[in-house]
């Protein structure tokens, strides 16, 4: 583990540039920031989501998933450094199959509503899919792991499966999609 820091503010960026892992330098809008820090702010997210009322289940999925998405986050951070590995796809992969086996088929597009912490939730989903075209960008100019594109991809999917949970906890349903028809 690296040092910590003791002074919050060190002005090193403050020409528009930051410090990797590795202790290179970049462009604050370099695609490897834009990943890693996407990343962050799908973390930032599930914080969200996790300061809301949420079965236990869901409360420790999350816990979990924030821990994996520290080490997505490290692992981009770093050039060439590998963090996660292919058991936490499985976890998800299962962990998806283990909520969606309770709920109903779908046979309508749900809206992105809800409660709180399906409304968070939902977020999430979409913030995860940019994390991952961020990634995948970065990975035309750069090596990352394949792990990481593939968790996000499951990730995401989780995402809209634990809304569709919260929606019944929260709600007792979720809102589907209807063409909309103007009154006249």
């Amino acid at each position: 583990m690296g040092h910590r820091l003791s002074k919050i503010y060190t002005r090193t960026g403050d020409k528009g540039d930051t410090g990797l892992g590795d202790g290179s330098r970049v462009e604050k809008d370099n695609i490897r920031i834009e990943a890693f820090g996407t990343v962050d702010e799908l973390n930032s997210i599930i914080g969200m989501i996790l300061a809301c009322d949420t079965p236990e289940n869901i409360t420790a999925c999350l816990n979990r998933i924030q821990h994996h998405l520290f080490d997505l986050g490290g692992e981009l951070c770093i050039p060439g450094h590998t963090a996660l590995e292919e058991t936490y796809i499985t976890y998800l992969e299962s962990t998806l199959d283990n909520f969606n086996d309770d709920l109903p088929m779908l046979k309508e597009f749900i809206l992105p509503s809800g409660g709180q912490a399906t409304s968070a939730c939902h977020l999430a989903r979409t913030v995860c899919r940019r994390a991952e075209r961020r990634v995948v960008s970065l990975a035309k100019q750069d090596k990352v792991s394949p792990f990481s594109i593939s968790y996000l991809n499951r990730l995401s999917d989780l995402l809209f499966v634990i809304a569709r949970v919260l929606a019944r906890h929260e709600n007792g349903s979720e809102v589907l999609w209807q063409p909309y028809q103007e009154k006249e």
